[in-house]
């Protein structure tokens, strides 16, 4: 029998992309795998119409917005209590080829130390142009790079190969490494919780493969560049000095730390000859909370 698949999705008032990517999923051609849809407190009525137009699927309802990281712990820990064999997280924004998660089952099925599947990601309005082809994590840096982003598709990424770094956008996950290393680490709340897991499942002697034929297309902004949203810009900056601080040696936070603050200098300034003060502000409040945050031993 083919293992079972629970896909998730979280949703925060987000209603017409997650349709259209549920949409997407009816076309998939791997036979046993569920969709959870878990809300994250919506104001809209994103529930009433996913529900009217996928009666079947199941929907979780959080109260409130919990952030990614534990939002999608409340559809693994329901996956897994529903005998799940294997959990992806899914964007709400994306459109998945058919053969998305077949491709992803060939891998990871092909060996028990596998524990995670990323898909390679396109920009879906640049549909053959690279957003995610496997990833670097560089703790000197602070860096979690995407391999091959913003280039046009090539052989160079069409080869399966090991990565250190799977997005959450699409992110197969063995249940035996989540009962090996827990869940998404609610601390981040949002961003970077995919980092820490995957560096987390290393650590725990799994490998993390880039499937280069589980192909899907993300709604991003090719262009987006510096214009964040002040949230995205608190939660990056205090995120990445909270994952450097979980994981790195004092010798590598140094060198994290130099890096770091020289790049926030030069960034500070730009934002402040561009006035942008809410901005510089987002900033700074995000490296104090990433700074003395109080994390557990």
């Amino acid at each position: 029998m083919m293992s079972k698949v629970a896909i998730i999705i979280l949703n925060w008032n987000g209603k017409k992309d997650t349709l259209e990517c549920l949409d997407s999923l009816k076309k998939i051609n791997y036979p046993n795998y569920k969709i959870i849809v878990v809300d994250n407190g919506s104001k809209e009525d994103s529930v009433k119409e996913i529900k009217r137009n996928f009666p079947k699927i199941e929907i979780i309802r959080n109260k409130k917005n919990l952030g990614f990281a534990e939002g999608s712990n409340v559809g693994i820990r329901y996956a897994l209590k529903n005998k799940a064999d294997y959990v992806l997280l899914l964007n709400n924004d994306t459109i998945v080829d058919r053969k998305f998660l077949s491709e992803m089952m060939k891998v990871a099925e092909s060996d028990e130390k596998i524990g995670l599947v990323g898909s390679k990601i396109y920009y879906d309005k640049l549909p053959d142009t690279i957003w995610f082809a496997g990833g670097v994590i560089e703790l000197k840096k602070g860096i979690f790079a995407h391999i091959g982003q913003g280039e046009k598709d090539s052989e160079k990424y069409s080869k399966l190969k090991e990565s250190d770094y799977i997005t959450g956008c699409s992110m197969l996950i063995k249940k035996e490494a989540l009962k090996d290393i827990g869940f998404l680490d609610r601390d981040y709340f949002a961003y970077v919780e995919d980092a820490d897991f995957c560096i987390r499942a290393k650590n725990a002697g799994y490998k993390l493969m880039f499937s280069p034929k589980s192909k899907i297309w993300h709604k991003v902004s090719f262009s987006s560049g510096g214009e964040d949203s002040l949230l995205k810009l608190y939660y990056k900056n205090r995120n990445k000095i909270l994952f450097t601080r979980k994981h790195a040696s004092k010798k590598i936070i140094l060198s994290f730390y130099l890096n770091f603050f020289k790049d926030k200098a030069i960034e500070i300034a730009i934002l402040t000859i561009k006035r942008k003060t809410a901005s510089i502000k987002a900033v700074l409040r995000g490296i104090y909370n990433g700074l003395s945050y109080k994390i557990d031993s």
